[in-house]
């Protein structure tokens, strides 16, 4: 800094305290222009603000975008710019979900289920990054333009302003006192005085004229956040009766897992006693057993079997399906509500208040 500019800065410098500790008046600004710094000020600070939580409504957990923060400063610092994606939760449950999905297999009604949350809620975190994109492009790119461009400029004008009414003041001041300085120096001061404050006043009334352009860019957040809600809203209702139906059909479906056998069942049968061999008593030689007593010469009419009520069409893979007044022979009771036999050569389940039971399972 030369000597001239030193004594200029220490020039101000003692008129900025003179009015501020003296209580010396300096030239008066317009009620008009202050208002208009007021309005400028306010418009500066929602900005930065909305700026800010913007980046939270997008963003919403701190580690995360503090993260993707530091990765994007590295990144300039470096010119190695990379892909930041920000880690939704509904990404991250879809995975979970999609794993566990096929962790249960495609027999599994509560893996389709999760099968079918997955693809929706990745479905939705799609819908959250077109919400960033949207909402970068069209909201907060012009807000940083204009808090940065704009708003610095007029800032800089008002700075540059004010300095130089300090200076017009003190050498006024100074002249007053009987100082050296010439009209000339003060005319001069006071015409850069008002050229900075022409200038800083042309460059408000231009932002705050900018209303409609303002309210565009609010009007496009709103809309990229309502559309937003309006897909993810479509996709989890339409999910939300998938499952709903899958509720139905899994309650209708019959167990797929039998039940094991109780310790009293297991060891009554372990204590069965095996068959023993038929003697003759003249001999005491074996013999076989008499055909009467043989299993192969057993009336039909004592194996376990039902009459079928009504006729059942099979829509089930296992199910099987059968018209009434069929015979079916009982192989196994799965439940309180189904069956398992065979009829006319083929097998599976059955509900059990279609038929008539005859002869039930052991």
């Amino acid at each position: 800094m030369s000597v001239g500019g030193f004594k200029k800065q220490l020039n101000k410098a003692s008129q900025y305290m003179s009015e501020k500790v003296l209580k010396e008046k300096g030239t008066e600004i317009e009620d008009d222009f202050r208002e208009l710094e007021k309005k400028v000020d306010a418009t500066n600070d929602v900005a930065v603000k909305m700026l800010e939580k913007t980046k939270e409504l997008l963003f919403p957990n701190p580690a995360a975008r503090g993260k993707m923060s530091a990765r994007a400063a590295y990144g300039k610092i470096s010119g190695k710019q990379q892909e930041l994606r920000y880690p939704h939760v509904e990404n991250q449950m879809s995975e979970i979900m999609a794993k566990a999905s096929f962790d249960l297999g495609d027999d599994s009604a509560f893996g389709t289920a999760l099968r079918d949350t997955s693809e929706t809620l990745r479905a939705v975190a799609e819908q959250k990054e077109m919400l960033e994109i949207n909402v970068q492009q069209n909201f907060m790119d012009p807000l940083t333009m204009l808090i940065n461009k704009d708003i610095k400029e007029i800032l800089f004008h008002r700075k540059k302003m004010e300095g130089r009414r300090l200076d017009f003041d003190a050498k006024k001041r100074k002249q007053a006192k009987g100082s050296s300085i010439t009209d000339v120096e003060i005319n001069l001061a006071e015409e850069k005085f008002e050229e900075s404050k022409e200038l800083a006043e042309t460059g408000m009334m231009n932002l705050l004229e900018g209303d409609v352009e303002q309210i565009s860019q609010l009007a496009a957040l709103v809309e990229a956040v309502a559309e937003m809600h309006r897909e993810s809203t479509q996709l989890l209702e339409s999910l939300h009766g998938e499952l709903r139906n899958q509720v139905d059909a899994a309650s209708s479906r019959p167990s797929q897992y039998r039940q094991p056998k109780s310790r009293s069942e297991r060891r009554a049968t372990s204590r069965k006693a095996k068959p023993q061999p038929e003697y003759d008593d003249s001999d005491d030689e074996p013999v076989a057993p008499s055909p009467a007593k043989s299993s192969s010469s057993r009336s039909s009419a004592g194996k376990p079997h039902a009459k079928a009520l009504y006729d059942f069409d099979a829509e089930n893979e296992g199910e099987m399906g059968f018209k009434e007044g069929d015979t079916i022979y009982l192989t196994e009771r799965i439940d309180d509500n189904w069956m398992a036999g065979e009829c006319n050569g083929e097998s599976g389940f059955f509900p059990a208040n279609y038929v008539d039971i005859v002869v039930d399972v052991p």
